[in-house]
C-alpha cells in the first residue's frame, strides 16, 4: 500500500503521519505538495492537521482550491482511501467531499487534550481493527472543531450509519459533558456514503507508539493494510 501525505503551507502534522506510514508500518510513503496534480500512483491520501495557507479565510477555505485536492477529489470517486485528519477534515468539507462544516468550539478557546471517543461501527476498512461499541483515547488539537451540519443532512448521517467516532465518556456514553468542542451529536468523524473517505478531529497519528502512552490510533492504520491484504 502506498500513502501519499499532502503538504500544504502551514501543515505542521504531516511528517506524523508519515512517521506512522513509512516509520512504524514501513509502507511507501510520499510526501505529496500543494501544487501536485498527478497522485495516481497513491492508494490513500492522508490531508493531515496544521494550518493549510495559515487558516485565512475559514479553515480549509483556501486549500479546496489547490490542485493536489481536485486530483484526491478524484482519487475519492474513483473509490480509493482519503483521509483528512483535524485541518484535514476541514479541507475534506469545503472541498465538498464530506457534508457539514467545522466550526468554532463552542467556548471559542482553542482545545488540546486526550479524549475518550466511541468507535460506532467496525464494518469499513478505517474501523474493522476496533470492536463496535469500542471506547478509545486520542488527542485532540483545535480551535475550530465543532461539527456542523443541518437537521436533514445530521439525521442523514445518522441513519446511513455514516458517524464513525463520537465524543463520549469513558463508559461510552455520548453526554454533553464529555463533548469537547460543542459538536453536533457529539461527533468526531464521519465518513462518506460510500466509505472511502473519512474525517476525524482526533489524532490517531499522535496515538499509534508506546513511547507516547497510547496506540490507539495504530488500529486505524493496521484495518488499512489489513483492507488491502484481503482484496489481494
Amino acid at each position: 500500500m502506498k500513502f501519499g501525505v499532502v503538504v500544504f503551507p502551514g501543515s505542521n502534522c504531516d511528517r506524523d503521519v508519515a512517521t506512522v506510514t513509512e516509520g512504524l508500518l514501513q509502507q511507501p510513503t510520499r510526501m505529496v505538495w500543494h501544487e501536485e496534480s498527478d497522485i495516481s500512483d497513491l492508494d490513500v491520501v492522508v490531508v493531515p492537521g496544521g494550518f493549510s495557507y495559515g487558516d485565512y479565510l475559514r479553515c480549509g477555505a483556501i486549500a479546496r482550491f489547490s490542485p493536489v485536492m481536485q486530483a484526491t477529489i478524484k482519487h475519492a470517486e474513483q473509490g480509493k482511501l482519503v483521509l483528512g485528519i483535524c485541518n484535514g477534515f476541514q479541507v475534506l468539507t469545503e472541498a465538498g467531499l464530506l457534508p457539514g462544516a467545522l466550526v468554532r468550539n463552542r467556548d471559542l478557546h482553542f482545545v488540546c487534550d486526550r479524549v475518550p471517543v466511541k468507535v460506532e461501527r467496525n464494518d469499513l476498512p478505517w474501523t474493522q481493527e476496533y470492536q463496535a461499541g469500542e471506547v478509545i483515547t486520542l488527542p485532540i488539537a483545535h480551535g475550530e472543531g465543532s461539527y456542523y451540519a443541518d437537521p436533514d443532512t445530521l439525521a442523514e448521517l445518522e441513519a446511513n450509519g455514516q458517524v464513525l467516532f463520537r465524543y463520549c465518556t469513558a463508559a461510552g456514553e455520548a453526554e454533553n459533558g464529555s463533548n469537547p468542542n460543542g459538536s453536533l451529536n457529539n461527533i468526531a468523524g464521519i465518513c462518506n456514503h460510500r466509505g472511502n473517505v473519512l474525517g476525524m478531529m482526533p489524532h490517531p497519528e499522535r496515538a499509534a507508539e508506546p513511547i507516547l502512552g497510547n496506540t490507539d490510533g495504530m488500529k486505524l492504520f493496521h484495518g488499512l493494510l489489513s483492507a488491502v491484504a484481503a482484496i489481494a
